[in-house]
């Protein structure tokens, strides 16, 4: 079943003559992803999928800021985010069935150039935590997929 209150659609495309390279669509936009060459076949042409998610998260993440620091009218230069992510062997699992469970997990470094008293520093990692890819990550996500007719 569809939802068809959502106001945005994303198209991606892998076609046949292509090993992983996809164009991915959003309005007029367009974007490339592609596996690294570590990847048999990929031939990093573009961000992978985990990129593209940190580069999402990121992205919000220093806008959510901005918005915020200039709307308190804050000296806010520069706005710097740098992301990991990881996956690692779950500690919390260690009775799991599955002995290959991991966590992923996304380290999330921020720079904010001015100059910004430490109180205002910790206020702007705290909005930071607010942005909505932020907050999607962290929630109980449902992803309904369909084939089309």
């Amino acid at each position: 079943m569809t939802d068809t209150t959502a106001k945005k659609i994303v198209h991606v495309h892998l076609p046949k003559n292509e090993s992983f390279k996809t164009t991915l669509t959003a309005g007029s936009h367009e974007v490339i992803a592609d596996e690294p060459t570590s990847v048999p076949g990929g031939k990093d042409q573009g961000p992978d999928p985990y990129d593209l998610l940190l580069m999402s998260l990121g992205t919000c993440t220093a806008m959510t800021m901005k918005m915020y620091s200039e709307r308190k009218k804050w000296p806010v230069e520069d706005i710097y985010v740098e992301m990991r992510h990881n996956k690692s062997h779950a500690k919390d699992c260690i009775d799991c069935d599955d002995p290959k469970s991991k966590i992923d997990s996304i380290e999330k470094e921020i720079i904010i150039k001015g100059d910004l008293s430490k109180e205002q520093l910790e206020k702007m990692l705290e909005i930071s935590k607010k942005c909505p890819v932020h907050r999607t990550l962290l929630s109980d996500i449902e992803i309904n997929s369909s084939l089309a007719e």
